[in-house]
């Protein structure tokens, strides 16, 4: 057994012994979280009783791996910005493209940013980056506290160091810096600008507590929703509340769903009123065609070996859905007829994940609903993907009264505050993610050791 699994095992074992046989604990350890605003829907985010667990290696593998993607992924979106047929290739809508062509007074094309990640007996795949408002950060580092006074966690940290990971503060720094790079010399007001919804989502809960982290630290901060904004004699504000620095927790494509280009934040932006993190052209990194152009060695031919190496060991092939030839390991296919006849390995997605589409999973899906999905995917927006095996672990769950132990899927968020990685959230998933279940959520993540 390695390290981590053996680490593993113990705190398994500690559940079982007689001193916590009595779920009292657990039931504490809900309530801690009930007290700390962590819930979501009348459920706490985190869905079970033990934390994940990253071995130093590991955390350092996916640090350097995360660091040199992001890298990569930034010369990507330059050369997007620059031209025209790799921005059709991504399929921007048109008011994306308007908004990613406005500067944003600062340097950076993505100040803070998550990629999801499967970590696999020492092996990264790397399946989405977030670039509009990396989320976990909040709940993980309040998590983190929780967990740290349950009395198991206490009893395995007697032969066990457990190493806190970097949370809001690094996200605070980051934003200071691009507010800085902007112009900005004042100490700035912070609006956390979230599209409200008819019910109460995780993101909200989050912003919250995003919002009361940064105000501990000295910045007047509040959650703004895109409706109570307005904009006049070149100052944005939400009421008397006057707004400086903009984290912005909207997809693009939803904000253009409701909204045109005359809203009072794109105004601001435009006229460079505002700082906003991150920038309306750091969405260009939601789109996952950008796996498709990272993928292609026609574009990456010129990318420093380090990080052709990390694309070509960590991230799938991905081809946008289109009746074309491509390049499949140095040959040229028709991409239709390797779509039809490599069913079993491939999954098709939304280009978008806002749009109202569904994903295809060729090995859970016959061949007539094959075609059916490949004509659907050919009129809309889609990629094709090679199939990633997702990473799952055991953990130890706490549901109406007693715990069970149920192997769930563990999606882990390295963070990158300016290029470098500063701590990591994990997500935690019913295996079978495309059925509905309550097991989802956040669980805090420590480096082992």
């Amino acid at each position: 057994m390695t390290q981590l699994s053996e680490a593993i095992a113990r705190y398994h074992k500690i559940l079982e012994s007689e001193s916590y046989r009595d779920l009292g604990w657990a039931e504490a350890l809900q309530q801690r979280m009930y007290e700390s605003g962590l819930v979501v829907s009348a459920r706490p985010v985190c869905p079970v009783l033990r934390p994940h667990f990253l071995s130093a290696r590991q955390y350092a593998s996916l640090s350097k791996a995360s660091e040199t993607l992001i890298t990569s992924i930034n010369r990507i979106k330059r050369m997007a910005l620059d031209t025209p047929s790799l921005q059709a290739r991504m399929e921007l809508l048109p008011g994306e493209k308007m908004l990613a062509a406005i500067d944003p007074g600062y340097s950076y094309l993505s100040v803070a940013s998550l990629l999801e990640t499967y970590v696999n007996n020492g092996t990264l795949r790397f399946m989405e980056c977030v670039s509009d408002a990396p989320m976990g950060l909040a709940f993980g580092e309040i998590l983190t506290n929780v967990f740290l006074e349950a009395a198991p966690v206490k009893e395995f940290r007697k032969k066990h160091s457990l190493t806190r990971l970097p949370g809001t503060k690094a996200l605070l720094q980051a934003m200071l810096k691009a507010y800085k790079d902007f112009g900005g010399k004042k100490l700035p007001n912070i609006a956390i600008v979230e599209l409200k919804q008819p019910f109460q989502t995780m993101e909200s809960a989050e912003y919250q507590l995003l919002a009361e982290s940064f105000r501990k630290f000295g910045y007047p901060s509040e959650v703004v929703n895109l409706d109570q904004m307005e904009y006049r004699n070149g100052v944005l504000r939400r009421g008397e509340f006057t707004i400086d620095l903009v984290y912005r927790c909207v997809k693009v494509q939803e904000f253009l769903v409701r909204y045109d280009l005359t809203h009072p934040l794109v105004r601001a932006y435009r006229d460079h009123a505002v700082c906003m993190v991150n920038s309306f052209r750091a969405e260009l990194t939601r789109k996952k065609a950008i796996f498709d152009l990272l993928t292609d060695e026609s574009i990456t031919q010129s990318f420093p070996a380090a990080e052709r190496k990390v694309i070509r060991e960590s991230i799938p092939w991905t081809r946008v859905v289109s009746s074309a030839s491509t390049s499949y390991q140095d040959q040229q296919v028709d991409l239709v007829d390797f779509i039809q006849k490599n069913r079993e390995t491939l999954v098709l997605k939304p280009n978008d994940e806002t749009a109202d589409q569904h994903e295809y999973r060729g090995w859970e899906t016959d061949e007539s609903g094959w075609e059916r999905a490949l004509r659907t995917a050919l009129r809309n927006p889609y990629v094709v993907q090679f199939r990633t095996e997702p990473s799952v672990a055991t953990f130890p769950v706490y549901q109406w009264g007693s715990l069970d132990m149920k192997p769930l899927r563990v999606d882990v968020h390295p963070h990158t505050m300016l290029g470098k990685v500063h701590g990591c959230s994990s997500w935690i998933s019913a295996v079978e993610s495309s059925r509905f279940s309550t097991l989802q959520g956040v669980a805090p993540t420590f480096v082992l050791g």
